[in-house]
């Protein structure tokens, strides 16, 4: 999702000028679409295993097996437009994310939706795959994450995600990237955004 992350970034990037917050809205958005799309799956899969259980002969496994496989091949059942409309919804009221008033965070919901499909795919998978949720300030794990090329390589705490790692059952399959800084540098760059906020 390389390509589809740098022309989020470019759309972005017309109303916002700082790097940093435009990476922060695209890993809110990855984390979130994920998030959407596991919840509306779970909802579809209980329906689908309550309408195949009146002719399932089998037990519960072979029951949850043909769940998956119905949903994995009729997709359609799955409202994606909800979806977005819900995950913009959260990245409205996230207060980590300090948006200017003429930016909305629509100008990505093509993005967005592909986020969900995507998620939504992996549900139908056994077993599903995620994404790990990062914490700003938790300690570098080289074997989760990569550096971001502007970050302070000497640095042991992650300043904030760029992008979410790709997990199965607790086993990374794909590493994320992450910004990292000391820890006065963290804390600096917080200030600094702090009182740009309240001179604005």
């Amino acid at each position: 999702y390389a390509k589809e992350r740098l022309d989020a970034e470019v759309l972005l990037k017309k109303f916002i000028c700082d790097i940093e917050t435009v990476q922060r809205i695209i890993y809110v958005a990855a984390l979130e679409s994920f998030r959407a799309a596991k919840k509306a799956f779970w909802k579809i899969k209980i329906a689908v295993k309550e309408t195949l259980a009146i002719d399932h002969c089998g037990g519960p496994a072979s029951l949850e097996i043909a769940a998956l496989n119905y949903i994995a091949c009729h997709k359609d059942l799955y409202d994606v437009c909800c979806s977005v409309q819900e995950v913009i919804g959260c990245m409205n009221v996230n207060p980590k994310l300090p948006c200017p008033e003429n930016v909305d965070f629509t100008v990505i919901n093509c993005f967005i939706r592909e986020l969900c499909h995507l998620a939504f795919s992996m549900q139908t998978l056994c077993p599903p795959l995620d994404v790990a949720f990062g914490v700003d300030g938790e300690l570098f794990n080289r074997r989760m994450y990569y550096r971001s090329c502007d970050s302070d390589f000497t640095a042991p705490f992650v300043a904030y995600h760029v992008w979410p790692a790709l997990m199965e059952n607790g086993i990374v399959l794909v590493k994320g990237e992450v910004v990292t800084r000391k820890m006065v540098q963290v804390s600096e760059a917080a200030a600094v955004a702090v009182v740009s906020c309240l001179v604005k």
